[in-house]
């Protein structure tokens, strides 16, 4: 079964602006829900949980039930073959049930799936970028931070434990799973540094999401997001 922990994170624009991070360790659950984009507009293709409802030939709404309980929230990928490869569309929050898939390819085939992920959240993490762009010397000297890496630091061994209270399939988040030591540097106006100590077992990775000025948690676009974890010996 995949598992994919999960990086909670509000990043601001201004030197005012506070950025909201969290880390967070997620699984999904193994089955895929799918629904085939095909015959006229206005009719759903339906699986036990998903349907897809051609708006026009070229757009498309997926809607679909809100029933796994304790889900920390849910992809919809697509594919143009049944057996893929699958592209991540969206990640989302608990109690999302629609998406709106536009200007697609005339006459293709497109699949859809659904997937919730579990798992628990680190701590928050507030912080405040500068105002501006980085200058050149920021965005050249010393690159090093912006690769994504395992670090292996010296100390007693860290425990893990699995995302969920009841192993892989289970709804409840474990809480023993969840990310410790979540910190933010600001690099320059653009980029911040992330890095934790990984504490679930059998992850598949992290979700990084951004929160703040009253909206809840949503995954932090790809630019200038860099993140490293860190194991005990």
């Amino acid at each position: 079964m995949p598992r994919r922990p999960r990086l909670r994170a509000a990043i601001g624009a201004t030197a005012a602006a506070l950025t909201l991070l969290t880390l967070a360790g997620c699984s999904s659950t193994p089955p895929d829900r799918t629904a085939k984009k095909e015959g006229k507009a206005q009719r759903a293709v339906t699986t036990a949980r998903l349907a897809a409802t051609l708006d026009s030939p070229v757009d498309i709404t997926l809607r679909w039930q809100d029933d796994e309980p304790g889900a920390a929230g849910s992809t919809v990928e697509f594919a143009t073959e049944k057996a893929g490869p699958y592209t991540v569309l969206e990640f989302m929050a608990p109690g999302r049930t629609t998406y709106r898939h536009p200007d697609l390819m005339p006459e293709t085939p497109f699949y859809y799936r659904l997937r919730p992920y579990f798992g628990p959240a680190s701590a928050p993490v507030k912080v405040s970028l500068p105002p501006g762009e980085p200058s050149e010397k920021e965005l050249t000297d010393n690159q090093e931070w912006m690769t994504p890496r395992t670090r292996t630091v010296k100390g007693p061994k860290v425990r893990t434990a699995p995302l969920t209270a009841r192993g892989a399939g289970g709804a409840d988040a474990n809480t023993a799973a969840a990310p410790t030591d979540f910190t933010a540097v600001v690099k320059h106006a653009t980029g911040i540094h992330f890095t934790w100590t990984d504490r679930a077992a059998g992850e598949d990775g992290y979700l990084l999401e951004v929160g703040g000025g009253g909206a809840g948690p949503r995954p932090a676009p790809a630019t200038n997001r860099k993140a490293k974890k860190k194991k005990r010996n």
